[in-house]
């Protein structure tokens, strides 16, 4: 059955979310970061949340929308395509955040369909604290051709090459800590059933590990200073690969610093394109 087009500009009521140091710390261990922002309680400006901790925040109000029988999601088929996320307000132990979330479009393709969640997040002291784009593609049951991509720009050589390994488990402890429990990250029978050669890892576990890369080597390693990070996922990592981020500079607006970038693996296959990252200067 197709998504319900219906339900373009639906919102859904808000969810409230606890923000605990330890959930923060442990979402951080889950992407093998030990930025001690994430830890050193005596650190100027006390402990942060990592930037991609927003998205367990929201998550309540992700399986909000999701749930919803008018909108006729198919789990099975669901592939997450696409996230944009710009950061306003770090989230600190302690923090309350009320997230909402809304069907912001639904779009038929000749192989499948992409729904946009939007997604937006306040504190108890109602400051923003980010607004996310969360997309998803339903993959078509005929398996026809994928739709040609447009292709990609020419971009400015790297400034960075960071490797980086993703561990046997990552998924186990990602999903944990993530509270994501899609079974195609942890089950390998489940994931064949999907149409997977096996356990992928959780697209925004990738995402984060890229965050590691821009906070650590373009932001001080402030992770305050990350105002925005988008990527879109075009090819599944599996537990134990390597992926390398490449990064290079496209200028800069609005007082910040604006990067592209793109993940491989080892084949030197794109698992991220079309990677954005804006820092504070």
């Amino acid at each position: 059955m197709a998504l319900n087009q219906a339900c373009v500009g639906k919102t859904y009521p808000s969810s409230v979310f606890d923000a605990s140091l330890e959930s923060m710390q442990a979402y951080a261990r889950a992407y093998n970061d030990d930025n001690r922002a994430f830890f050193d309680a005596n650190r100027a400006g006390g402990i942060l949340a990592p930037p991609l901790y927003a998205v367990v925040a929201t998550w309540p109000a992700v399986m909000g929308s999701m749930a919803d029988p008018e909108l006729n999601v198919d789990l099975v088929r669901l592939l997450h395509s696409e996230q944009d996320m710009e950061f306003f307000q770090p989230i600190r132990p302690g923090d309350k955040i009320t997230s909402t979330a809304k069907i912001a479009s639904i779009e038929t393709r000749s192989n499948g369909e992409t729904m946009v969640v939007e997604l937006l997040a306040r504190n108890q002291r109602d400051e923003a604290v980010t607004r996310i784009l969360f997309t998803i593609f339903i993959r078509g049951r005929n398996r026809g051709a994928a739709e040609a991509r447009a292709t990609e720009p020419e971009h400015a050589a790297p400034i960075l090459s960071i490797a980086q390994t993703i561990d046997k488990d990552q998924t186990f402890r990602y999903r944990d800590a993530s509270g994501d429990p899609n079974p195609i990250h942890v089950d390998e029978n489940f994931a064949k059933m999907a149409g997977l050669p096996g356990i992928i890892v959780h697209g925004l576990c990738t995402m984060a590990f890229t965050s590691k890369v821009i906070v650590d080597n373009l932001c001080g390693r402030d992770p305050a200073r990350l105002k925005r990070l988008r990527v879109r996922f075009t090819r599944p990592v599996f537990p134990g690969q390597a992926i390398t981020t490449k990064v290079w500079e496209e200028g800069a607006r609005n007082g910040r610093k604006i990067y592209g970038y793109e993940t491989l693996n080892a084949d030197a296959q794109a698992v991220i394109k079309g990677g954005i990252a804006e820092v504070s200067a």
